[in-house]
């Protein structure tokens, strides 16, 4: 039988809501959309992009080693953007944090975020 194993980090936020940080099952980590938001003080980043984008990815990238994984990892990311204009800038940090390694990817705009955010990005690895 595969086991589902609850992921949680103080490296990354918690949860805004009923739902947990990511969830391994098996050999395959899923992790729950990363807003922005500094695990270390609370506040969002909502007025800078690129700065957006990283504290996501930083995000991720901590509740992945949490786990003994790495974005080395990433078999598949998902960012949602409030803005497609803000794509470029996006994709200029994204490729920071990805450059050798190139994971499947979407990049969707929506119409609202959690939050009023500017950037989610959300996640799945290999364990």
């Amino acid at each position: 039988m595969i086991k589902m194993k609850i992921l949680h980090t103080d490296k990354a936020p918690a949860a805004v809501g009923p739902y947990c940080q990511a969830v391994q099952v098996g050999d395959m980590i899923f992790t729950s959309g990363q807003l922005a938001i500094d695990p270390a003080n609370g506040n969002l980043i909502n007025d800078d992009i690129e700065k957006a984008t990283r504290r996501s990815l930083d995000n991720v990238k901590a509740i992945l080693e949490e786990a003994g994984s790495s974005l080395e990892k990433v078999v598949k990311t998902t960012i949602f953007l409030d803005d497609m204009d803000n794509f470029a800038r996006v994709n200029e940090v994204y490729g920071e944090y990805f450059s050798d390694h190139k994971p499947a990817r979407s990049c969707i705009q929506v119409a609202r975020l959690p939050k009023d955010a500017i950037v989610e990005i959300e996640v799945i690895a290999l364990a």
